[in-house]
């Protein structure tokens, strides 16, 4: 069972922290890649279905475990045409057939899910062969003295941000559960303190 907390005051903080412009600038430059049929993991309060395509989208299905965000979602600003399927779910355990989608967009999400390695395993299993896996995740910061930091802080952090883990390596999990990095950024996100903003974002396929 949830906390208070949980239910009514980390739905808001997320939805506020992740609709920040300079993180709302990085969903524009992945989002926008998505084609044919998507599956969004984590889609919390819909804040990335502005940036899909209808023209080039045939449907988007999405996931996510919070009632409180999926009820965010239901009204987020999305352009005329597009097709939203929005689910109860989690990513360790997809509720969709094998080879079932052309895309999957996983935004500032791996952070918070429970089995990172589950979730992307099942991303792997309901992608079509050469699907893509568009991806932006914050995580763990090479310089040794922020990644310290981040150690640290991140019991509180956790608890505080409904369940958002500050050490995780996106990129590296990615790749070791068996997909091909086709590119991918690194760096700091702008005007985000570094113990929250290390970014790494970019393309990878099944």
């Amino acid at each position: 069972m949830t906390s208070w907390w949980d239910r009514q005051i980390a739905p808001r903080l997320i939805a506020c922290a992740c609709a920040q412009p300079p993180i709302m600038a990085e969903r524009a430059k992945i989002v926008p890649q998505a084609r044919g049929r998507v599956l969004e993991l984590g889609f919390g309060g819909g804040l990335n279905f502005r940036f899909y395509d209808p023209d080039v989208v045939q449907a988007v299905f999405g996931v996510d475990p919070s009632a409180e965000l999926r009820a965010r979602a239901a009204s987020a600003p999305r352009p005329a045409g597009l097709k939203l399927d929005l689910r109860d779910g989690v990513g360790e355990a997809l509720p969709f057939d094998d080879a079932d989608f052309d895309c999957v967009v996983c935004t500032f999400t791996l952070c918070s899910v429970a089995d990172p390695a589950g979730t992307l395993v099942e991303a792997k299993r309901v992608l079509k062969p050469g699907g893509r896996f568009l991806f932006s995740e914050h995580g763990l910061s090479p310089e040794r003295g922020v990644a310290a930091w981040q150690r640290r802080v991140e019991p509180v952090w956790r608890r505080l941000a409904g369940g958002c883990r500050l050490t995780r390596t996106p990129a590296a999990t990615i790749q070791a559960c068996g997909f091909a990095l086709d590119g991918v950024e690194r760096g700091y996100l702008r005007g985000a303190p570094k113990i929250a903003g290390w970014l790494e974002q970019g393309v990878a396929r099944a």
